[in-house]
Order: C-alpha cells, then structure tokens, then sequence
C-alpha cells in the first residue's frame, strides 16, 4: 500500500534531482515502489503526472535561475533537460506567458512574488521539510520588539536578532517572532532584490504592559495561516523555504493574503546550530 509519506519521499528525490537526468521509473525505485502502482498514485494525489511534474518543477526551477544568476538562458534550459532553446522557449512560455528573455528583463520574480529568495548552492532541499502543513487559525498576538528595514540582498535578520537578544533581560520568557511585514514595496510589479521592506523581531507580550524603554509594541493580525515546521539547523532554514515557494504553494492552489508571514520560536527551538530545533513558519492564506 503506497503512502503520503512515499510521496514526500518522491517530491524530496525531484528536488534533489532536477539537473538529473531522472524519468519517472527512477522516481518509483527511488521510494521503493513499483512503477506501475506508483505512478497512479502519485497521479491521483498531485493531479499529474510523475513525468509532468518533473518537467513543471524544471521549469520554474528556470523561472529561479533566471532571475537569481547570470547563467546563460541556453545553458539553464540545457542543464534541466530541454533539448533545444526552442522547446525551451515553448514551454516556458506556455507556463508563464512570456519568454525566459522577457522573463529575465523584467527583474521581477512573478513566482515567488514578494517573498525573499532562497540562496542554495547545491539546488538541494532539505530533507526534513515538512511535506504536510496544516491550515490553522491563528489568534490576534501582541509582541515587544525592534522594528527595521531590510532587503533582499542585504538582510538584517541576524544581526537584529543578536541585538534584541542583548536588550531583553534573561526574566523574559516565551514565544519569539520573526515577522515579514506586508507592504507597498513587497507587490510583485515593483519587488526587486533591492527593495526595502520591513521587518520585526520580537517575544510575546500582554497588550496592556509598557514595553522596555528601547522596544516597541508589535501587533500580530490573526487569520487563516499554512503551517509548515522547519526541523534542523537555522542555516538551512532557506532551503525549507526554497520548499515551501518553490514547490508546495505553486501545487497547493492557495493564494497568499496581504498579512504579515512570521517565524514562531517555540520551546521546541533548541539552538541555531541544533538539528533536533523545530522553528515554526506561517503564511497567511486567504
């Protein structure tokens, strides 16, 4: 009997693999399971093919790579298994409207839209990404914290973390946030790695209680959210994003709503340097 994990397993053998050359028997073999049942199932839960869905995650991997190197456009279609520039043309652009020049020239990432990119030298993902998220309603939340503005290619992330982890006293327990706040400049016509946006670190804290003197408060809007849990090390918490932008919301059929999306630090958080911590990440959904 095949089961949902024997497709994460197949999804995290893709990803692994997209500069393969992979068919769909590989994958079957890959998790242990004849072809002839596998590729059924894996056509009856993704709603495609084994084979359509490689050749859709080859593509937006070349939607990636299009904007985040400076490959030649032949060499990336060449490196992921489209055998002229033309079939590579057509189908990309059958995928996305326009030709991977056009794509290029725009400047704009159309498929993570205004989310950060995931900067992963070996095109791996991670192989503890949760495969399974869970649609949650969270709370309305109060925090106190440090705002700033950051961009793409020049985060601020960890150095504010290291900062607020200074000022707050050792009395102060709880929930830590990491949030992405929505805005103007995240809009996918305008996005670019340079745009500033703005983000906030912070710890769960009552409403009507005075914040510290160089803090400020935070008010986390509640909704409907997608929850996925990043377990391992916090360096390879881009590539369980790469995931979640790359793979999981281009399947899902959601649409990403204009809140703010957030990391949630638990006491299942063990440390950065921790493979066992589990850090929780939110995308708000409409």
């Amino acid at each position: 009997m095949v089961n949902n994990r024997a497709i994460g397993k197949a999804i995290v053998f893709i990803e692994n693999s997209l500069y393969e050359p992979i068919a769909a028997c590989d994958v079957a073999k890959a998790v242990s399971y004849s072809y002839y049942h596998f590729h059924r199932y894996f056509q009856g839960i993704m709603g495609e093919t084994i084979g359509s869905y490689i050749r859709t995650r080859r593509l937006t991997q070349a939607a990636w790579d299009l904007v985040h190197s400076e490959r030649k456009i032949l060499d990336i279609g060449i490196s992921l298994y489209f055998e002229t520039a033309e079939s590579f043309t057509r189908a990309f652009k059958d995928r996305y409207g326009i030709t991977p020049t056009e794509y290029r020239n725009n400047g704009i990432d159309v498929l993570i839209g205004n989310r950060p990119p995931a900067l992963i030298s070996d095109n791996r993902v991670h192989p503890y990404a949760d495969l399974s998220p869970q649609i949650v309603t969270v709370p309305e939340t109060y925090t106190m914290g440090i705002r700033f503005i950051t961009t793409i290619s020049g985060n601020e992330s960890i150095a504010m973390w290291q900062l607020f982890n200074q000022q707050i006293p050792d009395t102060f327990v709880g929930t830590r946030y990491g949030i992405f706040e929505a805005g103007e400049t995240c809009s996918s016509d305008v996005f670019n790695p340079r745009s500033e946006t703005t983000a906030f670190v912070g710890i769960e804290f009552p409403k009507g209680q005075p914040t510290l003197r160089c803090m400020e408060r935070k008010k986390l809007c509640g909704g409907k959210y997608v929850k996925f849990i990043h377990k391992g090390t916090v360096k390879d918490l881009m590539q369980t994003y790469h995931y979640i932008w790359g793979v999981w919301f281009p399947k899902s059929g959601y649409e990403l709503d204009n809140r703010d999306d957030f990391e949630c630090y638990t006491e299942r958080f063990a440390g950065e340097d921790v493979e066992s911590s589990e850090i929780d990440i939110y995308f708000p959904i409409k």
